[in-house]
């Protein structure tokens, strides 16, 4: 099973710009360097001075072999933006793509909390459910869902052409809460928005 690394940043603009360029240039050919490395995502708001690095694992052992290259890694990243830097672990449960992102895309993540009994059950709904629906929306690029399945955390992420594809899709947090939020006591924790700055996540 894929798993993924989330750490999200909290800078002011230029201490946010000073990490972009450190993430394009120095961790994310170190990290697409180490064995079972299947890429990494950036998003950001620069409203909010907020990014996301993403980074895709084919398993649970290269997540954690990575480690030690991350550690260091992240503590220059957390110098840089001098702020916080929190991390999150997470398998994937969903992986659609249609066509490949070449940055600038929208991005939309929505935080749910269930039991974690439930999680399989949200993520059934969500791939036999609303990634069909949202695939068949103009603008579609991707679909994603992340879980922590001992807590109960769950990602749904979705990726459009831009902004306006974003806005005129269908809600996720809808789709999901027809089939599954009150029958799983599952909530809808925050709805984020945020601009791709470039993908090289894939499948193996």
């Amino acid at each position: 099973m894929l798993h993924l690394r989330l750490n999200l940043i909290a800078a002011g603009p230029p201490m946010l710009d000073n990490c972009i360029k450190y993430i394009k240039g120095e961790f994310r050919p170190a990290l697409e360097s180490q064995p079972g490395s299947l890429g990494l995502s950036l998003l950001i708001s620069p409203v909010l001075g907020v990014a996301v690095v993403e980074s895709f694992w084919a398993s649970a052992q290269a997540l954690r072999a990575s480690e030690p290259v991350a550690a260091s890694l992240y503590t220059e990243l957390t110098r840089r933006a001098r702020a916080s830097v929190t991390g999150e672990q997470y398998r994937i449960l969903v992986f659609e793509r249609g066509a490949p992102p070449h940055g600038g895309e929208a991005v939309r993540l929505t935080r749910m909390q269930a039991k974690p009994s439930a999680v399989e059950e949200v993520a059934e709904a969500f791939g036999d459910s609303a990634v069909p629906w949202l695939a068949e929306t103009p603008g579609f690029r991707a679909a994603l869902l992340l879980a922590d399945p001992d807590s109960g955390h769950l990602i749904s992420q979705s990726v459009w052409r831009d902004p306006r594809a974003r806005a005129a899709s269908p809600s996720t947090a809808a789709i999901i809460q027809a089939d599954v939020l009150n029958a799983s006591d599952c909530v809808i924790r925050a709805v984020e928005d945020y601009s791709l700055v470039f993908s090289s996540a894939r499948k193996p």
